[in-house]
Parts: C-alpha cells; structure tokens; sequence
C-alpha cells in the first residue's frame, strides 16, 4: 500500500527511518487518545502517545541488537513482553463501582491495541498502523453509538433504584410487574453514602412495549424513591 515508503524498511537503521516510525508511533497513539480524552478517561491523549512510542522504540531496540550490534537474539522477545505488559496498565484503568459496575474495560483495550499499533509502526508496517488506527477509531466511535442502540432495545434491563423506606420496595414490585416486566433476580444492599437510604438492583425482562427510560420514570415517579439508574 504505502510503496514509496519502501526504502525506510530496509534492513539497516538508519536516522530516517528511526524518526519516521517514531513519528509515526506518536500520530497514531495521539489519534486514539483524542477520543479517549474527550469522553475524559482516565487514559487519555498522553498515555496512548507514550504507550504507542514506547512499544514502537522497544520494536526497534530489538532490531538494533540484531542488526547492528550483531547480537544472537529473538528479535520478536521484547515485543512479547510488550503484549503481556501493557495488561499491568490496563488494570489500573478498570474499576469496579460502588454499584458493582465494571468500568474502564474498552479503555484498557485501546491501551492494548494502541501497544500493538506502536509495534507495527516500529517494525515498518505502516500498513497495518494506519489500517489498525482507523478501525480502531470506528470501533470507539461508530460501533459505541450501534452498541448503544442495541442495549437500549434489549429485553433483559438492570436496574439501580435507591429509595428512603424498606416499605417503598413494595411498591416498586408492583409498578414493575404492572407495566409487564419480568423480574429474574433482586438484590437488596445499602447505599454507600451518608444517608444510609436502602437500594434494590433488579435484573429483568422488559416487554417491547415499553421502552427502558419509560419504565426507570414509572419507578422514578414513586414515592420514597431516590434515584434510579440503569446498569
């Protein structure tokens, strides 16, 4: 595809090259980072830069050590170790909620595929770099808003409602059920905050009729409760 970039794969490093696959490294990182810090991750523009170039100057150490210190060495360990430790990153951008939410996880992918993204660029397949951040941007921007659609119209709904009295659960039962709704499982806990008001997650079934907004302000509407929210 890119042809006329032949002569910076060749095999001998020299400065061209060098910056070249840095340069590139930067602008694809920065590229998937930019969505990352618009929504305001907590691995956003900077961190998919340095991650990216970092992955791209370990590809090309590797290449160093092989092809100009003549060094009897894999060249593809280093890079191994990439992919198995950019995992240690990744976990620090998941987080479990309070409400036992699991947030952070296509955060951790992207700094997962920004990793590889830098090995490509420092091995000279910009190919793959250019192709692989495009997709990857369709995949956190155009695929985010189908994925949205589809858990909008699914049948099966979590539920976080907090209400102030254990005899408001009752009540919630009931305009559940009403509105035609199945409930699978409940969960009954205690709000984290200072005011101690009891929360209930439901996992249910929701007719098609109703859509899920119109169902979290039936509940919202009763009286004791406090909050509701989708999970």
């Amino acid at each position: 595809m890119f042809q006329f970039l032949d002569f910076l794969r060749g095999p001998e490093l020299d400065t061209l090259s060098i910056v070249v696959r840095l340069f590139l490294a930067v602008l694809c990182g920065g590229v998937v980072g930019i969505e990352r810090e618009r929504k305001r991750r907590p691995a956003g523009f900077r961190t998919h830069i340095l991650i990216c170039l970092g992955a791209a100057l370990v590809t090309l150490t590797s290449q160093y050590l092989l092809l100009e210190l003549k060094l009897f060495t894999d060249p593809a360990r280093l890079g191994a170790q990439v992919i198995a430790g950019i995992g240690f990153i990744g976990a620090g951008t998941i987080i479990v909620t309070k409400r036992r939410q699991v947030k952070g996880l296509t955060t951790a992918a992207g700094l997962w595929a920004a990793a590889i993204v830098g090995l490509c660029c420092g091995s000279g397949f910009f190919e793959g770099a250019v192709v692989a951040t495009i997709v990857i941007l369709l995949a956190e921007v155009v695929f985010a808003k189908i994925e949205y659609f589809i858990i909008s119209n699914a049948k099966t709904i979590n539920l976080y409602v907090e209400y102030n009295e254990s005899s408001r659960l009752a009540n919630i039962v009931d305009t559940i059920k009403k509105n035609g709704a199945y409930i699978l499982d409940l969960e009954i806990t205690k709000s984290p905050n200072e005011d101690h008001n009891l929360c209930a997650i439901f996992s249910m079934k929701c007719p098609r009729k109703i859509s899920h907004q119109a169902l979290m302000t039936l509940v919202a509407k009763i009286d004791g409760v406090v909050a509701v929210e989708e999970l």
